[in-house]
């Protein structure tokens, strides 16, 4: 079985060819693998009938999850390089996400329309998803208090900061990642608006902790900030292992993630 290391924008990911040969590993391989490969993710790429691909993630901490940007487009990266195709379909449990070449090493994912609903991000109860009952500190004077909710396949609270780096992110990052308002846990943005086309951002991911880039987290990130009137519809995220463009088109609703793609090795199992 082909296996390539791979990472977005930093994003590190080991990816499994299983589309001939079956990779079915249980928590405990998928934390294995994720440590000795230093992965954020693990991931196979499977047969599908109705599209190019059928893509399954896996957290570091072996969960199997819904959705990875980064990781889509590495496996689109991949496929386009394979088939030769100025586009690709990959299936994920979320959605049906297209990839298309961007310039060289980059490639643009279109992530489709966030949701927005209470009940799809999900929340355990009904609530204002523009600033949801979040505090962290004392209560009476919390210094983080709240985020705005969205889900892009996955589900993400973004807190808006005036400094990233004034916030120690493993330590609060836990605390609202498996907090009671998320019945399925959370990934945790901190998004330092630069301008109304720059955000900085650094994102604890549920399963996976800080890592150095996400981007169904940059796609949160921005949709919750433009929804706000923070920034424009399209803007640069930086975050810590590079730069990723993300455009909420208002013609459809879709978002479009654009970034670079390295492949590190590949290798044989």
């Amino acid at each position: 079985m082909k296996v390539w290391k791979m990472n977005g924008a930093g994003n590190a990911f080991a990816v499994f060819d299983a589309r001939d040969r079956k990779f079915a590993p249980d928590e405990n391989r998928i934390r294995a693998i994720a440590e000795q490969m230093k992965a954020d993710q693990v991931m196979s790429i499977e047969r599908d009938a109705t599209v190019d691909a059928f893509l399954r993630i896996w957290n570091s901490s072996g969960e199997e999850v819904s959705a990875c940007g980064n990781g889509t487009r590495a496996v689109a990266h991949l496929l386009l390089e394979e088939s030769g195709k100025p586009e690709v379909k990959i299936r994920t449990q979320a959605d049906v996400l297209k990839g298309r070449r961007a310039g060289e090493n980059l490639v643009t994912i279109d992530m489709g329309s966030p949701l927005m609903a209470w009940e799809d991000i999900p929340l355990s109860e009904k609530m204002d998803v523009r600033g949801v009952d979040v505090r962290i500190g004392p209560m009476d004077k919390p210094y983080l208090s709240k985020p705005a909710v969205v889900s892009m396949g996955n589900p993400h609270a973004v807190f808006f900061v005036d400094d990233v780096d004034a916030y120690d992110i493993p330590q609060i990052g836990p605390l609202v990642e498996w907090h009671p308002l998320f019945p399925e846990g959370t990934n945790v943005g901190f998004a330092q608006v630069i301008d109304r086309q720059t955000i900085r951002l650094r994102v604890w991911e549920r399963g996976a902790g800080l890592t150095k880039a996400c981007g169904t987290g940059a796609c949160a990130a921005l949709v919750c900030a433009a929804r706000a009137g923070k920034t424009d519809r399209k803007a640069k995220l930086i975050l810590d292992g590079g730069e990723l463009t993300i455009d909420w088109r208002e013609s459809d609703d879709h978002v479009f993630m654009t970034g670079p793609v390295e492949l590190e090795m590949t290798f044989e199992v």
